[in-house]
């Protein structure tokens, strides 16, 4: 008797203990996991990437350049060419013919296809890539619109200033440019391919920069 007893209480102490650890086990909230000491990280929404922007429009129409002071050949300065002038008016020590100044540069200056004041614009001649010309950047007007100082544009050695140009490249990446013609007051007709444009900033040899 005492035995059968016994034997029942302790199925159903058995039967207790069953039930504890299911309803210890059984939880409406999932228990914490931790990875390496740290809670996963929550997932962010997707950031939207934003559309590319669309190139600015190229205008011929408007005249370039405040009429108060407009592009100018200097009278009685002294005849140069485009390397020289472009050397002392920007301070990049490049010698040598301007087609050459792209690829001397390298490693030298900082180059970018970006404008800024005092930058030099290192394009190639009109149907002959084995002629070059550089010009100073004397003010950015607008995405589409620089102005330049240069020597010998027109072939007579004379200096111009505050010469209009403009990028005509259908990505806007200063790529093709077209530059005003002084003597006749409008844009010249020739499409001319630009390398970019050279910062006077000297790459030392950690690649840091040297004002000059």
């Amino acid at each position: 008797m005492t035995g059968g007893l016994r034997y029942r209480l302790l199925g159903s102490g058995a039967a207790l203990v069953a039930s504890l650890a299911v309803s210890a086990c059984a939880s409406s909230r999932p228990a914490p996991i931790t990875f390496a000491g740290a809670s996963p990280a929550v997932p962010r929404a997707a950031v939207p990437v934003a559309a590319p922007r669309a190139p600015a429009p190229v205008d011929t129409s408007s005249l370039p350049y405040d009429p108060a002071f407009p592009p100018v050949v200097l009278d009685g300065a002294p005849i140069s060419e485009c390397v020289p002038f472009a050397r002392n008016q920007s301070g990049v020590q490049i010698w040598g013919d301007a087609v050459t100044w792209w690829a001397q540069a390298d490693g030298r200056y900082v180059r970018s296809a970006h404008p800024a004041e005092g930058s030099v614009l290192v394009t190639k001649g009109y149907n002959d890539p084995a002629r070059g010309h550089v010009s100073v950047v004397s003010a950015i007007v607008s995405d589409r619109l620089i102005r330049v100082d240069h020597a010998n544009w027109l072939g007579g050695g004379e200096t111009t200033l505050n010469v209009p140009v403009l990028d005509v490249s259908a990505n806007n990446d200063w790529s093709e440019v077209r530059v005003w013609h002084v003597p006749g007051a409008h844009w010249g007709g020739r499409v001319y391919n630009a390398q970019g444009f050279i910062h006077p900033f000297r790459l030392n040899g950690n690649a840091g920069l040297i004002s000059e």
